[in-house]
């Protein structure tokens, strides 16, 4: 950070590379201070880039309306002023969000995400031009178009992303990342969760190589193999040439890496605390599981109503008397997550109105325990939908298991049942937890579906014809 500050008032890269650091170090903690000194520095590089951009006439803005702007009317700083521009754009609006919750923030972080975008737009526009003429440092350029693109288009631009994370600009390096998050997080978040494994430990092998003990690296590293089921693997279950350093690349012990490899950011092993959390709940270790999601209820406050919901809902995996040696009960725990409730943005989280509304039923003088069935997969979703007029609480149930057959029965090929499931799950019921969430992974699992069934008719069809 020293060797970056030095050169902030004079280095548009220097500047961004600070700004955005320290916009890391605020999303992880949430503490208005460091969103503060994010933002006023955001601010500064923005200015600073602001200077180094062309200065446009009355007659230059009349001609944009006309043409489109070309290459030879930039200079390599210029161009590189607009790219950087644009990505002090997209941060500060973030930061906007995060900051204030009136109206008049989300319109200024809204404008702000739209004239980042229409940067970004036009400078990939110069850079597929026959005009272009690749600089000195026409890399860098290159690297932060693909990386403006990528991040608005997710799905189409997931190749610019890919160009930009096999070069070697200075944002190739975020390139990886965003892609990494693309295959071990939102493909679950917003999709089927069909992962190209491969792609991502592609991606993360050379930066692996090269920081061995990078925290960020070890962090997608164990996320790689909780994905792959390698959750805690005994030593004979491993195959040969996996492992490293004497140690097998088990997701635990990548997280248990991750946190020894740095001390100065405490909220990078919140997140390790997190996934270390689940991983235990995996194993059905529900005493380890409390004692991560205890850590992150006193060290961290992205959301304490999760964090106490969580503890309660191990808690009550316990005989009555395992439980009393850690001093909690476990329903005050559950009566007290509706009030530990926050706004980001405005807005609450979609997890945290989960737990709440799971907590309910522990409101009443006489608390509902939550259910615990030994049932096989199938069948569980099945007697959830059957049994839907029963259901008091939890309304959520029903759609999603209707969406978990329909992705069973992909796996079997019965694609035409698995569209009727999905019309189902989505047309039929609405306002319950997380609805939004439901209905992408709907969405992404419906096209799956009926890609599938459009390549089975074509093949019927062709061996028809033979």
């Amino acid at each position: 950070m020293s060797l970056l500050s030095g050169r902030t008032k004079e280095s548009m890269y220097h500047s961004l590379t600070y700004a955005t650091i320290l916009e890391m170090q605020a999303m992880m903690t949430f503490d208005p201070q460091d969103i503060l000194l994010a933002g006023n520095m955001m601010k500064e590089a923005q200015s600073l880039c602001q200077r180094h951009r062309k200065k446009s006439s009355v007659t230059d803005s009349f001609s944009s309306l006309v043409h489109r702007p070309t290459m030879d009317q930039f200079t390599e700083e210029e161009i590189h002023a607009e790219v950087c521009y644009a990505e002090c754009l997209l941060q500060r609006a973030a930061l906007t969000f995060l900051q204030d919750e009136n109206m008049v923030s989300f319109i200024k972080g809204g404008i702000k995400v739209r004239n980042s975008y229409q940067t970004y737009k036009e400078l990939d526009s110069l850079v597929q031009s026959s005009q272009y003429c690749k600089g000195e440092n026409h890399r860098h350029f290159e690297g932060g178009v693909k990386l403006g693109v990528g991040a608005f288009n997710l799905d189409y631009g997931l190749l610019q992303l890919q160009e930009g994370a096999s070069g070697h600009s200075l944002r190739a390096a975020l390139c990886v990342m965003l892609l990494l998050c693309y295959h071990t997080f939102l493909t679950f978040v917003l999709g089927t969760g069909n992962v190209n494994i491969e792609e991502a430990e592609k991606l993360l092998r050379p930066y692996l190589k090269r920081y061995p003990k990078g925290a960020i690296f070890l962090f997608f590293a164990g996320r790689i193999e909780v994905i792959k089921g390698n959750v805690d693997a005994a030593e004979g279950q491993m195959p040969r040439g996996q492992r490293l350093s004497g140690r097998y690349p088990q997701a635990i012990r990548r997280f248990e890496e991750c946190c020894e490899a740095q001390q100065h950011w405490k909220q990078f092993h919140h997140m390790c605390y997190w996934e270390l959390m689940w991983c235990f709940t995996y194993k059905g270790q529900w005493k380890m599981a409390y004692f991560y999601a205890d850590l992150l209820s006193k060290e961290n406050s992205w959301s304490k109503a999760t964090y106490i919901y969580m503890k309660a809902a191990y808690l009550s995996m316990f005989g009555k008397e395992d439980y009393k040696p850690f001093g909690d009960d476990e329903v005050e725990l559950f009566r007290a997550v509706p009030g530990l409730k926050l706004k980001i943005a405005g807005k609450s989280l979609p997890t945290e109105k989960f737990a709440i509304r799971k907590s309910r039923r522990y409101l009443s003088p006489k608390p509902i325990s939550l259910p615990i069935p030994a049932l096989e997969a199938e069948e569980n979703f099945r007697s959830i939908s059957a049994n839907e007029k029963r259901i008091k609480y939890d309304h959520y149930l029903i759609p999603n298991a209707l969406l978990e057959l329909a992705l069973l029965s992909m796996e079997q090929g019965r694609n035409e049942e698995a569209v009727k499931l999905l019309e189902t799950a989505k047309q039929n019921y609405k306002n319950y937890s997380m609805e939004s969430r439901t209905h992408f992974r709907i969405q992404a699992a419906t096209l799956q579906a009926k890609s599938s069934l459009e390549k089975g008719n074509r093949s019927m069809v062709s061996s028809v014809s033979l």
